[in-house]
């Protein structure tokens, strides 16, 4: 083969490689991510995005530290839509939550609170789309 097709052959082979991957966000592409501080050093972030005529929420909660539990809920347009409990698990000491919701006619605000139950610390996050 000549350098010259060995070239051709890179090339063709490249830009299909590029074209079969695709974007990360070639289902929507429209998410919003949100993040920030907690009222100590625990770090928080939301993610919203739109979903099969539905909103995807994930929220996470990452304070480098396993076994802490932490109480959340989720405030979708002003009503609560899920609430729980979760504890920090290794290796990053972390947890996350993931929940689908309805998508309402214009802006929805998706509203994420964990408060850890030992100390108080708090983590809000909110996020429009």
């Amino acid at each position: 083969m000549t350098t010259r097709n060995t070239l051709i052959a890179i090339t063709a082979t490249l830009a299909l490689t590029a074209i079969g991957a695709g974007p990360t966000y070639a289902s929507g592409g429209d998410d919003v991510v949100r993040r920030g501080a907690c009222t100590g050093s625990t770090h928080w972030k939301l993610k919203a995005g739109h979903d099969d005529g539905r909103i995807e929420i994930e929220a996470e909660v990452d304070s480098n530290r396993n076994g802490q539990s932490w109480a959340w809920r989720l405030v979708h347009n002003g009503s609560v839509s899920a609430r729980g409990s979760r504890t920090t698990k290794a290796p990053s000491g972390s947890f996350e939550v993931r929940r689908r919701v309805v998508n309402l006619a214009g802006t929805d605000t998706v509203t994420f609170r964990a408060r850890n139950t030992r100390n108080g610390e708090v983590c809000r996050g909110t996020a429009r789309l």
